[in-house]
């Protein structure tokens, strides 16, 4: 097992289609995972989720969150980021430009246009991850 760089970590986060795993809380202190599509933007990460989802309710009331992203392949990897978020859900022109973004990573620069317009919205939540800690490790299994 080997510690990732800074520089590795954000390499690996960036890599390919992996998705993430948030974690938040809930009102009665409960955690909550759910599967999320993300971009970077610098060190941010970026992604969108409905106002009314319990991960949009949980991070307007509470904007602590725990993110994992993993390589389920030997010799296997894994990045997890402690931060706080920054939400936008006033900025229409914003949000559709970053889901479009997320939606050429995850779907293809064929279907980035229609994400982008689906999850462009009022009701949709623009989340920026600003990152306070990152945990990285390499070749697990070497």
């Amino acid at each position: 097992m080997k510690e990732m760089s800074k520089a590795e970590a954000y390499e690996f986060l960036a890599a390919g289609t992996r998705t993430g795993k948030l974690a938040t809380v809930r009102a009665d202190g409960r955690p909550h995972v759910a599967p999320i599509w993300f971009v970077l933007d610098g060190e941010d990460l970026i992604f969108n989720t409905w106002h009314t989802s319990v991960k949009g309710k949980n991070l307007v009331r509470d904007g602590r969150v725990a993110l994992t992203v993993d390589e389920a392949i030997p010799p296997y990897a894994f990045v997890i980021v402690e931060g706080t978020v920054e939400i936008t859900d006033d900025d229409l022109a914003e949000s559709k430009k970053w889901a479009t973004r997320i939606g050429a990573r995850y779907m293809g620069a064929d279907q980035a246009e229609a994400f982008g317009e689906r999850n462009g919205v009022p009701g949709e939540l623009l989340v920026r991850i600003k990152v306070n800690k990152i945990v990285a490790q390499k070749e697990l299994a070497a």
